[in-house]
């Protein structure tokens, strides 16, 4: 059995970074199930004066593939001994250039990083754990806002699929993926169309098609990406049933982040949505589909979010300790649900 030392990157956030040797630990035995062979002894390390996350174990190719995509992952490293360190080259689901990720910046943006562990670890409790370095699956974000849960996506080589009210958040993503398409020279198609509902407007559609390379788009290996401007709470007859394989989002603060109640106005209680959304959402996921969510634990517990979604007859999926510290105000963390199938 080897010994491996993981160098965590680098975050912009210095909370988050603080933080992410933990959430660290926590997603790496997220991974075991799709592991030829379990971690063992994973814990904290400093080298050389740098932190490291250090685990033992027995890493096939498909392993090293797998760990390639932690969200805090710049390097690994076999120890060779103390002093030593092997680089272990990666080999991450990337389909298109980093900056696809990094380069918008909002106010209310939710961190990158987390942003890919939330989505990972909802990846690992689906059926399609197994299939996630392979297939063409579909992310689908319903409170997407500017795109950053649907770039993660497109990166892995998904198909993305979000829901978003706000219609300036749309026409943002809009610019922003057909500016950033246009100047790395991809091929893809970009319409914002009305769709109709029993003769009436209901939404309007963000329907974008891309490829990687002019060879792709030559073989018909296109990726979809479609962002609805309509509310997440009333989407019959807007989308399909069994679209998705996984569903993530990030809920409402409470702080600086809100949703429209039933009449119309700003309601910054998250609970109050997902007991309102939940039913819409259910149907869009594939059987043996999961679920993933964050939210501010200082205005709504835990166990309230989790009876909600038990109540929907979701299978809770059981993680280390994920909450985390974002600002004065925001502690957030995360629960995993499966579909049965």
């Amino acid at each position: 059995m080897s010994r491996y030392a993981l160098l965590l990157a680098p975050s912009a956030n210095r909370v988050y970074a603080d933080q992410a040797g933990r959430l660290s630990r926590a997603e790496l035995a997220a991974f075991s199930p799709v592991l030829s062979a379990p971690l063992t002894e994973v814990a904290e390390t400093t080298i050389g004066g740098v932190g490291y996350v250090t685990f033992l174990g027995d890493l096939a190719p498909r392993d090293v593939a797998y760990l390639s995509n932690l969200s805090s992952g710049y390097a690994l490293f076999e120890r060779v001994d103390e002093d030593l360190l092997r680089p272990v080259t990666l080999e991450p689901l990337a389909r298109y250039d980093s900056d696809l990720i990094t380069i918008p910046k909002y106010a209310g943006k939710t961190n990158e990083q987390f942003t890919k562990l939330l989505l990972n670890l909802t990846l690992l409790a689906s059926a399609s754990a197994p299939r996630m370095l392979d297939a063409q699956l579909t992310v689908c974000d319903p409170l997407a806002g500017r795109g950053t849960t649907l770039n993660q996506a497109l990166m892995y080589g998904y198909d993305a699929l979000g829901v978003e009210i706000d219609g300036k958040d749309v026409e943002a993503y809009k610019l922003f993926l057909q500016t950033w398409l246009k100047r790395k020279r991809l091929k893809h198609t970009a319409d914002l169309v009305p769709v109709r509902r029993q003769g009436r407007r209901a939404a309007r559609r963000l329907e974008v098609t891309l490829a990687a390379s002019k060879e792709d788009h030559k073989a018909g290996s296109v990726q979809k990406m479609t962002l609805l401007n309509a509310d997440t709470t009333h989407l019959d007859g807007l989308l399909k049933p069994n679209c998705a394989d996984v569903l993530v989002a990030d809920l409402p603060y409470g702080v600086a982040h809100g949703s429209y109640d039933d009449e119309g106005g700003i309601n910054r209680r998250p609970l109050d949505l997902l007991e309102r959304a939940l039913p819409v959402w259910l149907p869009l996921l594939r059987a043996g589909g999961a679920l993933g969510l964050s939210w501010n634990t200082k205005v709504a517990k835990r166990e309230l979010a989790e009876d909600i979604l038990l109540a929907n007859g979701l299978e809770l999926v059981a993680y280390e300790e994920l909450s985390h510290r974002v600002d004065q105000g925001i502690e957030r963390d995360v629960v995993v649900a499966r579909k049965s199938g």
